[in-house]
């Protein structure tokens, strides 16, 4: 058998063998892209304003974060008189109500060991966050900051919630 027939022979067998070999994604039965939902800028801020407007009606002045699912604030708001550190709190609250995929108030006392997860930089399990989450897919988390409680402020960030949530669970995702 001459060195060129052999040749074509091998390059054959390999063709017909990776031809064979299944890929990565029929291995495991898994897409090779992934669709994840994303809020629109819009959303984000319609959540923002149906909790600000909840905490006006309860006389107080706040600030909101709306945060996408990976935790990157969307929209933030601060109302005309809430102070500057309730920006900060309230971006805290909303990854941590987002990264929990639960209502802040819910993390109350879970975390009580001297070096548990809440000592992370941006976890806050205080209330006053709320996940957003439609068809069981986790969007985002609102956090509110500024009123005199914490069942305050999640009061106003579940109102911002409760603006959109029939558009939300309506989405076609």
């Amino acid at each position: 058998m001459t060195s060129n027939l052999r040749r074509f022979i091998i390059i054959i067998i390999m063709f017909f063998c990776v031809a064979a070999t299944p890929t990565f994604a029929q291995q495991n039965e898994q897409p090779v892209v992934l669709k994840i939902p994303q809020l629109t800028l819009d959303t984000a801020l319609a959540i923002a304003h149906g909790a600000i407007q909840q905490c006006r009606e309860e006389g107080v002045q706040v600030a909101v974060t709306v945060v996408d699912r990976a935790g990157h604030p969307q929209a933030v708001l601060r109302d005309s008189l809430a102070m500057d550190i309730t920006l900060e709190i309230s971006q805290q609250k909303a990854h941590t109500a987002m990264a929990f995929n639960a209502a802040t108030s819910a993390l109350d006392g879970r975390f009580t060991q001297p070096f548990s997860v809440a000592k992370v930089d941006g976890i806050l399990p205080a209330a006053g966050g709320v996940p957003i989450t439609a068809a069981g897919s986790i969007l985002g988390g609102v956090g509110v900051s500024g009123a005199p409680s914490g069942e305050t402020d999640e009061k106003c960030a579940q109102a911002g919630l409760d603006a959109v949530q029939m558009d939300l669970e309506m989405a076609d995702m």
